[in-house]
């Protein structure tokens, strides 16, 4: 038996299982309010630690994030995470792996094609494109590493569209109209101009520091992009590129 009750009256979990190195450790759990609670936490725990497809789909997410969270750059992974936890963990997250089917699938499908916003607006065709990807990119990894049969996502069909809409750009004259208006803002004005002629991002706009700025040659080298991750700005490297103005 490896649940216990704690002097303090609550019951606690003392097991092991063997690390990445196939070395024996211990785990211990506390602070459960009843023993079915420990032993649920236990016996999740184990077919977690085991990949037994038995396993709730919320822990098996904690596998794909052990597994994928350090191949994909921060901003690309608080993306991924803030979807499933909001769009896909509330519907799938205590069902079992294994027990999932296309027909749960296509029901959350349709629940996601039924919601309208407090305005009456759908979710756009490519934010439901996103999320279907997500939650399929799960299964494919269960059927990849841990030997799930089949793909219920696949199986029951993508929704969405994966190109948004075609985009309106300024013309020449339209921008340069814009431009005399912003004239007496020369923060923005130059802002305005870098964005326009160079065609960069606005990202590696904010990134930009002195040492980027090349003027006896006219040239702009952009390798690094400024984004803000859950209120921390920071700066990711990226290829280094050279940027001359487009006249």
């Amino acid at each position: 038996m490896s649940v216990y009750k704690d002097k303090n009256g609550t019951w606690y979990v003392m097991t092991r299982c063997d690390d990445w190195q196939g070395q024996r450790k211990q785990k211990c759990k506390r602070g459960f309010k009843t023993k079915r609670e420990a032993q649920d936490w236990e016996r999740r725990f184990l077919l977690q630690q085991g990949g037994d497809l038995d396993m709730l789909f919320k822990d098996f997410y904690k596998l794909y994030e052990q597994d994928m969270k350090a191949r994909l750059k921060q901003n690309t992974w608080e993306h991924k995470a803030c979807v499933i936890k909001s769009k896909i963990l509330p519907y799938f997250g205590e069902k079992s792996m294994k027990d999932i089917q296309a027909r749960d699938v296509l029901t959350w499908q349709n629940e996601l094609l039924r919601h309208r916003d407090k305005n009456g607006k759908p979710y756009s065709e490519t934010y439901l494109k996103n999320l279907h990807n997500q939650l399929s990119c799960i299964f494919n990894h269960a059927v990849r590493y841990y030997d799930l049969s089949t793909n219920p996502a696949a199986k029951a069909g993508s929704i969405g569209v994966k190109n948004a809409k075609e985009m309106n750009f300024w013309t020449k004259d339209e921008y340069m109209q814009f431009s005399e208006v912003m004239m007496d803002k020369p923060i923005s004005f130059y802002a305005f101009e870098m964005l326009y002629w160079c065609g960069i991002r606005l990202g590696e706009l904010l990134a930009l520091t002195t040492a980027d700025f090349d003027f006896k040659n006219r040239k702009l080298r952009i390798n690094k992009s400024y984004q803000r991750i859950k209120g921390a700005g920071c700066h990711h490297r990226a290829e280094d590129q050279e940027k001359q103005p487009h006249h």
